[in-house]
């Protein structure tokens, strides 16, 4: 079971990790103008998301919250809306707590990335928990290798709330027991 969690948390943790590529096209030889980012906080609700790992398929609602170069909380529901894991990530590490079973883990992006292909980034992550897709797309497919696992994510964006108050408190863990996910990173 500890394993299946595993495998579960990898997933919904480096939720929508996008990969890595390069851009072709022109430099331009002006400097970029520096400004004030176009918002603050941004909150998605009722997004999509579909993790398939080998033939098992797991889908669920899922709630995005950021507050822009600081934090991210993710909110999987899977049924009747109440929150089953949470996903907090900060530029540092990320948190995967499992309300179901009462476990949480922690990893860097370090850790994370000796398994991970391609690798995860905080920009990244926040580029996609904010549906700022360098496609323009509603909808985003990834697919990635954690260890000999090949895992496809799938995720339908709904409109985006830029600017509005979110609730970015961190979870007690206290209550919940941690697992070591060392062994499997």
């Amino acid at each position: 079971m500890l394993r299946r969690f595993i495998y579960v948390f990898i997933p919904f943790s480096l939720f929508l990790i996008p990969s890595c590529g390069t851009k072709k096209g022109a430099v331009s030889p002006q400097p970029a103008a520096v400004s004030e980012p176009a918002w603050h906080t941004c909150l998605i609700q009722n997004a999509q998301a579909t993790v398939t790992l080998n033939e098992q398929q797991l889908s669920a609602n899922v709630t995005m919250q950021t507050v822009r170069d600081s934090m991210i909380v993710i909110s999987v529901m899977p049924m009747l809306g109440m929150e089953m894991m949470r996903i907090e990530a900060t530029p540092i590490e990320i948190t995967a707590i499992d309300k179901l079973h009462g476990q949480y883990a922690k990893s860097t992006y370090a850790d994370i990335n000796r398994q991970l292909t391609p690798n995860l980034n905080w920009n990244e992550l926040q580029q996609l928990c904010t549906a700022e897709l360098p496609t323009g797309e509603q909808r985003a497919r990834y697919a990635y290798i954690f260890g000999e696992q090949i895992i496809e994510l799938v995720i339908a964006y709904p409109a985006r709330k830029l600017d509005v108050p979110v609730r970015m408190q961190q979870m007690r863990l206290d209550k919940y027991t941690r697992i070591d996910v060392s062994k499997w990173l």
